[in-house]
């Protein structure tokens, strides 16, 4: 039996839309091990609602190695345990492709690389800004290239960095999310979103150099791609936004497609982290939805076998 931790992942990090993904310390589990019959067990978030049969997509990204290395598929028991809200912007599916993929490929003897999974992970998920942070860890810039991924992790991402995710109690589906988007933006949109990327990165990543400070990043995470057209989606979004700044977030994004909003929170202030959780559910609450928050470390790791 292969057992493989993953973590949750934000994903845009506001101007950064279908590229920049950050891994979270919020884990999914998945079990694995050949069989002689169809079994799927799931624990946690979804364990009444996920299908327990052959279109699960922990199972369907199983098949898709063991068809790979072997040519057929096989038989196995699946253990899934889920901490990862579903459908709420934290990369729950990407959690288990990402954490079956590399299970299955433990138990076929490491065949596949790392660039193989990835590829696998990315089609199956439809783009790759989760999938690539939830297997390696950290700090992620991501793309599909000629149907290849091609991937950055940054080397470090600073210590100092909390992220405060809000979560409400509705869902977002992704595909509806991304629906309500323009198919062109204009060109001044285009060079903001580029230049806010380079901020946020590089706040994100360069401790202690005093040119990028912390209070940079309100304005760098600021987006004209995708959150203005998803807020009609997220009632309350932009007070949720504007309570998690008055509270001291430096930086505030629509985790993924949402519903979950999260807040960048520099200088490992417990206190300061508390209130803005605070702040943010209450402007839900305003809103008409119950939330509640977590105060979540940067995942470094990624996917690892137990």
């Amino acid at each position: 039996m292969v057992k493989v931790r993953v973590p949750a992942t934000t994903a845009n990090l506001g101007p950064g839309y279908d590229i920049l993904g950050l891994a979270l310390k919020l884990y999914n589990t998945v079990e694995i091990e050949k069989a002689d019959k169809l079994s799927i067990e799931i624990e946690g978030e979804g364990a009444d609602s996920l299908p327990k049969d052959k279109s699960n997509i922990a199972y369907q990204a199983a098949q898709e190695v063991f068809k790979t290395v072997n040519g057929k598929p096989l038989t196995v028991n699946l253990k899934l345990i889920n901490n990862i809200p579903l459908a709420r912007g934290l990369g729950s599916s990407a959690a288990a492709r990402i954490g079956a993929l590399v299970a299955t490929n433990r138990l076929m003897g490491d065949k596949l690389s790392q660039d193989e999974i990835l590829k696998i992970a990315a089609g199956l998920e439809g783009h790759p800004d989760n999938v690539v942070p939830a297997l390696m860890g950290g700090l992620t810039i991501a793309a599909l290239k000629d149907n290849e991924v091609r991937f950055l992790k940054y080397s470090k991402v600073r210590s100092d960095l909390k992220v405060v995710v809000a979560i409400p109690d509705f869902k977002i589906s992704t595909i509806e999310a991304r629906k309500v988007l323009p198919k062109k933006v204009s060109l001044v949109d285009y060079v903001s979103s580029g230049s806010n990327i380079l901020f946020t990165t590089a706040i994100l990543t360069r401790e202690g150099n005093p040119e990028l400070l912390p209070e940079l990043l309100s304005e760098s995470m600021q987006d004209r791609v995708h959150q203005p057209y998803r807020k009609k989606l997220i009632p309350g979004m932009e007070d949720v936004f504007q309570a998690a700044r008055m509270a001291g977030a430096q930086g505030v994004a629509l985790s993924g497609s949402g519903s979950t909003i999260a807040a960048f929170s520099i200088g490992n202030n417990e206190e300061k982290n508390k209130e803005i959780g605070q702040a943010m559910v209450a402007a839900f609450q305003k809103a008409g939805h119950k939330s509640y928050y977590r105060i979540l470390d940067i995942d470094r790791e990624g996917a690892v076998c137990l």
